[in-house]
């Protein structure tokens, strides 16, 4: 019965972080891959360098708020790890992949910002 109200907690809690997160932010640009590689490619100006910067910034943040939301699926989930009918994989391994897909993403994206924040530094 704990568990539940546990992940209605953090499921609520979750969304109101989530939407507030959203009300303060604008709307990321979000690019192609083509004119992302165009973008990196033609990137010589520290302001180009802060521009790319500033994109992986957004989309590690989307990333992260992704692996967030996988969290309380993942808990409720595990609740249902036995049953008569047991299905390979289970139901919570497959939200764990995505949560671990999600984060492998926001880390990718944060060396990403570092180096192009790294670029953006050294040609001023």
């Amino acid at each position: 019965m704990n568990s539940k109200i546990y992940v209605a907690c953090m499921a609520i809690a979750l969304a109101a972080g989530s939407v507030a997160a959203r009300a303060e932010s604008s709307t990321p640009v979000k690019y192609s891959n083509s004119e992302l590689k165009q973008m990196e490619q033609n990137a010589h100006t520290p302001e180009q360098y802060e521009a790319l910067a500033s994109y992986f910034r957004s989309r590690q943040q989307d990333f992260r708020e992704q692996a967030k939301s996988e969290v309380p699926l993942m808990a409720w989930r595990s609740q249902f790890t036995s049953s008569l009918a047991a299905k390979y994989p289970q139901p919570f391994i497959s939200s764990r992949n995505r949560y671990d897909y999600f984060m492998y993403e926001t880390n990718q994206m944060s060396q990403k910002a570092a180096y192009y924040e790294g670029l953006a530094a050294s040609a001023k």
